[in-house]
């Protein structure tokens, strides 16, 4: 019988440097996109998707994310006193129950497979989801809960998947696939930022993942991998062809930004913004009249 997926490590001890100056005393899991901070995003998908316990790998000088997530009694009081109801339940939908929410620090910047050990006591002998909240991903349905979904049927490793510009391998890990199903694809290697030419496909592994823990045991004696760092990709391809786990990927269905990336930001603030009922109508006009503007002064 396979177990319930119930919890979650959110790496977020990255410094964020490519957002400086913003991110010299904001950490940036709590920029906004239009009116919430990415880790709310990544919390209300895990939430979707059926995980009751919330890990995070913290580092020195995010105790703001910390706060995000606690209750603000005098702000809460405000809102009641004014009558403001709707804002009183979206600040709700912030707060965390007591014991469901952990934070651990990683005290050295040893890589996203170090991050992930850091929570291993934690996790203990139970599979877990990793959500990378750079990775802000689009969908009628959440993109951990279709992989909760689809892990339900499959058991072992299961990482979320796009195709991506051959010239962009050298971005991510890369699936070496065995077997294409469809929305899923059996995996017989990864392969960790390859060039174009050495890429085996140019199925990218996507911020989101179910994993057993035999990764966290293969972590443990992992040496440093591509760029010098603890990858967890490395950890995951040691479970590939075996026969209580193996490895799959899983083609989401949903638009992903890399809003680790000033640009991805950008366009996701501009995709989020145009799908909002009360903001679509005028936030589309001026995008137009900017964009005639721009036509005429060529």
């Amino acid at each position: 019988m396979k177990r319930k997926v119930t919890k979650a490590v959110f790496p977020v001890a990255g410094m964020g440097t490519r957002f400086l100056p913003a991110t010299k005393s904001v950490p940036k899991e709590i920029m906004t996109l239009v009116d919430r901070p990415l880790i709310q995003y990544a919390i209300d998908e895990a939430r979707a998707a059926g995980i009751k316990e919330f890990i995070f790998v913290t580092a020195k000088g995010k105790s703001a994310l910390e706060d995000y997530f606690d209750c603000s009694p005098h702000l809460e009081s405000e809102l009641r006193k004014k009558g403001k109801t709707d804002l009183l339940e979206t600040l709700k939908a912030t707060n965390m129950d007591s014991g469901a929410i952990a934070y651990i620090r990683q005290q050295k910047a040893l890589g996203l497979g170090h991050a992930v050990w850091c929570a291993r006591r934690l996790i203990g002998n139970e599979p877990f989801a990793v959500i990378l909240p750079d990775d802000v991903i689009a969908g009628e349905t959440p993109c951990l809960q279709q992989m909760v979904e689809a892990y339900a049927e499959t058991g072992g490793n299961m990482v979320a998947a796009m195709e991506v510009p051959h010239e962009k391998t050298k971005a991510y890990g890369v699936l070496d696939v065995q077997d294409d199903m469809g929305s899923m694809v059996s995996v017989k290697g990864m392969v960790e930022k390859p060039e174009p030419d050495d890429a085996p496909s140019n199925l990218a592994v996507i911020g989101r993942y179910i994993l057993t823990p035999k990764v966290l045991q293969n972590i443990s004696k992992a040496k440093k991998g591509a760029g010098g760092e603890i990858q967890l990709t490395d950890a995951i391809a040691e479970e590939i062809g075996k026969e209580d786990g193996g490895v799959y990927g899983y083609r989401f269905r949903g638009q992903r930004f890399d809003c680790g990336s000033k640009a991805g930001f950008l366009q996701a603030t501009v995709a989020f913004g145009l799908a909002r009922d009360d903001l679509r109508d005028e936030f589309s006009d001026y995008l137009t009249e900017m964009v005639a503007l721009q036509n005429a002064a060529q």
